[in-house]
């Protein structure tokens, strides 16, 4: 089998169709025309690292189905890219993320509206585990429900020592069922449980110490450590990343024995790449190697 197609399998599923840009309006102020849409995200991308970021501090940044749209959009956006090599997704104002925007689940909108909220919001969840590049969420505040599993959905967190981790759901009669996919698969389960069964918020601390979050930082400190960490990734082969975090999330779903037989044939692959050959002829050299920084390599 080739190495590309077992690299990557994804390249058809993010060919989709781009959504209309929910983060901007073509319609200017005045002549009769509305005001232009408030950006509900923001993207910007230098040195490889793409920046998210949630801009509507004050709905506390509620993932509402607009929201979920722009920020589908911003991921996805030309992720193919040999100048991409990680994205981080942070948020304006003191509320990381509060989870959905409650106004649209209530009964003024049907169940076929609430329906598409979930289906897009898995959506974008899953997505952040199949793209070929590292996503890290840099939190700086509180994160709660659909939020929380959000931050639990990406493959890094570094957040401020402020921050706060809850799925309060229960608290209001609905319980935070699609957080917990990714609480449970990020936190022990009793931990898990017991945040879904209470509502009650981890601290930046207890989320380190129960594996929600890679790392906790001081407020000051937090885009120089998550800078710090991206600026590491990029020094590292796009392909050898992407063939790796595919791997990583593949394997977990499997028993050991079936893992170690992926994983072993993946090894195999990867030395079939050229960054794979390069990275060990480079090391016996003792020199530092020159990475292609494609997808689609062959020996």
């Amino acid at each position: 089998m080739a190495v590309a197609a077992r690299l990557w399998r994804l390249r058809g599923a993010l060919a989709a169709p781009r959504v209309a840009a929910c983060s901007s309006s073509s319609a200017s102020a005045g002549g009769g025309r509305p005001p232009p849409v408030e950006e509900l995200t923001s993207r910007r991308q230098a040195g490889g690292v793409r920046n998210i970021i949630l801009n509507n501090p004050k709905k506390r940044n509620a993932l509402s189905l607009p929201m979920l749209q722009s920020l589908r959009e911003d991921l996805l956006h030309d992720i193919q890219s040999k100048d991409l090599r990680v994205i981080i997704i942070s948020a304006e104002g003191p509320v990381f993320c509060s989870g959905h925007d409650l106004k649209e689940l209530s009964s003024a909108e049907d169940v076929k509206h609430h329906s598409k909220i979930f289906e897009l919001c898995a959506e974008v969840m899953t997505l952040i585990q199949k793209l070929p590049v590292p996503v890290i969420a840099k939190v700086n505040g509180l994160a709660t429900a659909a939020g929380c599993q959000l931050v639990a959905s990406c493959d890094i967190a570094v957040a401020s020592e402020k921050s706060q981790f809850a799925t309060p759901g229960v608290n209001i009669g609905l319980f935070c069922s699609t957080p917990a996919v990714a609480l449970g698969r990020s936190l022990p389960r009793k931990v898990a449980l017991e945040m879904l069964f209470t509502g009650e918020p981890l601290s930046a601390q207890e989320a380190l110490m129960h594996g929600l979050v890679s790392k906790v930082v001081p407020e000051d400190k937090l885009e120089e450590e998550t800078m710090k960490i991206s600026q590491k990734i990029c020094k590292s082969s796009k392909s050898v990343l992407a063939l790796g975090k595919a791997t990583f999330y593949r394997q977990m779903t499997q028993d050991l024995d079936t893992a170690y037989k992926i994983t072993a044939q993946v090894m195999v692959d990867n030395l079939t790449l050229r960054d794979g050959q390069e990275g060990i002829e480079a090391f016996i050299q003792k020199r530092k190697p020159v990475w292609s920084h494609s997808l689609d390599q062959k020996k």
